[in-house]
């Protein structure tokens, strides 16, 4: 017989046990839910409030009492929305839309980058500067709680969500989307349970016009989705978990204990780990979704079949990548002129740069490099604009990798996919292989763009910035040729799993594309038999320890 407390756990947060897509406590939960909508799916106003309690349960398993957290960004903005819509003065309707940022950002600022300005300010002024929970101590002294306040703790999906409603304020000020009718249709729009604390972003003008829609699913749109859950979860616990265990998590543990090839086998491995983990999260919650009767965006698109740095990001991470560049890359003035704001971000990142190396050379050269850029821009039309574009697109690379997480790693990972952006700009413009019909050409593509991304992770995987230059200098120092059999054979399942992933991944789109309708369109029968499968070969291959989701963490 269960006891209590047992069932107590069930309904209250565990902080070693988050609600997760890979354990049987969400399925269960699921199912419950399930029931529960089919009371109430063919009313949208109930629908909507009952798939916002759920979705606060379910951020409450995961983040616990940062549930808080949730619900003050959700009431901010849907009183600003509001405001700027039935504002007509536009210098007000903007200041509203700078309020909405600006206290978005202050909230995602202090949660996810104290550590990172404190860590800033004690290595340029040697001032100590001790970090506390001020939102712990004073729920502490308000309430009487006992939260740990000496130390911040990261609110899962914090990124994904404030993202969300700066969204909402913004298209509200653009004339993409009306507020909405209520504060709980808005609620349950920043908090739906199956994308809420990895993704997709989801925009408010894509999914505020689904909370008014009827309730619609067909036979074969419950099959696709069912097809989508099991092949998030394959991906998840099948491919992206193995991986991680049987050799990636080693290598990158004690990088000093392996050889070049092997660090290099792991690096390739992480780029298929880090697609298949975040893909994989996603596939389940668009089926979890379209069970509901809603739509997300998708999120990505075969990304290592890409041809270049350019096409990568086309097809990797969509609904941040496309976020970036409408609300951050466009404003900052895209490829047609520069802004004060980007300016100024350059002018401090630059200034940062030179205080944390503490260079005097380098210092003179980013002064000579931003004099020399004034003054082209000065007195040259083109020369302007060339800066003012690749500026920008290297502003929202480098904010882009910043939005991951807060340390050195992130914006050096970021600006090298923001250099390998600006380089492929300017080559294509010359290159004898840009004409990517040729399949020789497209072929090459694709393997320096797998091969750049691959390596630019070294700086994603690893917990310091010495910890990618240690992995990295492995390949070219200590290679290891004479034991690359040896490793081979060690490591034989490793090296089938990710080489399988691999050509699984390059099946051209249109064979994916008919195996999802013919598992759509599949009998009921035929839908169990799937689900039994994948259930067995994920018990077959699961390690003892799953893996928590990658983007959990940013």
């Amino acid at each position: 017989m269960m006891q209590s407390w047992d069932i107590l756990e069930w309904f209250t947060y565990q902080a070693d046990s988050p609600l997760l897509f890979t354990q049987l406590y969400f399925w269960v939960f699921f199912a419950l839910v399930m029931a529960g909508y089919s009371l109430v799916y063919k009313h949208t106003a109930r629908r909507n409030v009952f798939l916002f309690a759920v979705s606060l349960f379910f951020y409450y398993k995961t983040s616990g009492f940062y549930l808080v957290i949730l619900l003050f960004s959700t009431c901010v903005d849907f009183f600003i929305g509001h405001a700027i819509y039935h504002n007509k003065v536009n210098w007000q309707k903007q200041a509203l839309v700078g309020l909405s940022v600006v206290v978005n950002l202050f909230v995602l600022g202090y949660f996810k980058y104290a550590y990172f300005v404190a860590d800033f300010v004690q290595g340029l002024t040697g001032i100590e500067w001790e970090v506390i929970n001020q939102f712990a101590l004073w729920t502490n002294e308000a309430i009487g709680t006992n939260f740990i306040f000496d130390r911040i703790l990261l609110p899962v999906g914090i990124s994904f969500f404030t993202f969300q409603t700066i969204s909402y304020s913004v298209d509200i000020y653009r004339g993409d989307v009306k507020p909405v009718k209520n504060i709980l249709d808005f609620g349950f729009y920043v908090s739906f349970f199956p994308q809420l604390v990895a993704g997709p972003i989801v925009r408010a003008s894509e999914f505020i016009p689904q909370l008014y829609e009827p309730y619609n699913l067909s036979k074969e749109r419950a099959g696709l989705g069912v097809f989508w859950i099991l092949n998030g979860l394959v991906k998840k616990l099948v491919l992206a978990d193995y991986l991680a265990v049987q050799f990636i998590d080693r290598v990158f543990d004690n990088p000093q204990l392996y050889g070049g090839f092997e660090t290099m086998s792991a690096l390739f491995g992480y780029s298929m780990q880090v697609y298949a983990d975040f893909s994989g999260y996603t596939d389940v919650a668009i089926g979890i979704a379209m069970l509901l009767g809603f739509t997300l965006p998708k999120n990505f698109n075969s990304p290592y079949k890409a041809s270049s740095v350019a096409d990568f990001w086309r097809r990797w991470h969509l609904s941040l990548s496309t976020w970036l560049r409408d609300y951050l890359y466009i404003p900052l003035g895209g490829n047609r002129k520069g802004t004060l704001a980007s300016y100024f971000i350059v002018l401090s990142f630059l200034v940062m740069i030179s205080l944390v190396v503490g260079s005097l050379i380098l210092s003179i050269a980013l002064a000579g490099i931003f004099v020399i850029a004034y003054l082209l821009m000065r007195y040259n039309s083109n020369a302007e604009r060339w800066v003012n574009t690749n500026i920008n697109l290297m502003l929202t690379m480098v904010l882009g990798g910043l939005w991951h997480g807060s340390s050195w790693n992130f914006v050096t990972w970021g600006t090298l996919n923001g250099i390998g952006l600006v380089v492929y700009k300017n080559w294509k413009k010359i290159s004898p292989w840009a004409d990517k019909s040729r399949w020789y050409n497209r072929s090459i593509g694709l393997a320096l763009t797998l091969v750049f991304i691959t390596f630019t992770r070294a700086w994603f995987r690893s917990p310091t910035w010495d910890g990618a230059i240690e992995i990295l200098s492995k390949i070219p120092n200590d290679f290891g040729w004479a034991t690359v059999d040896e490793v081979f054979i060690s490591n034989w399942k490793y090296f089938v799993v990710l080489i399988s992933g691999y050509l699984i991944h390059w099946i051209p789109s249109i064979y994916k594309a008919n195996l999802r309708k013919a598992v759509s369109t599949a009998p009921v029968w035929v839908l169990f038999l799937l689900a039994f499968a994948a259930t067995l070969a994920i018990y077959q291959i699961l390690s003892a320890e799953v893996q928590p989701f990658i983007y959990f963490a940013f």
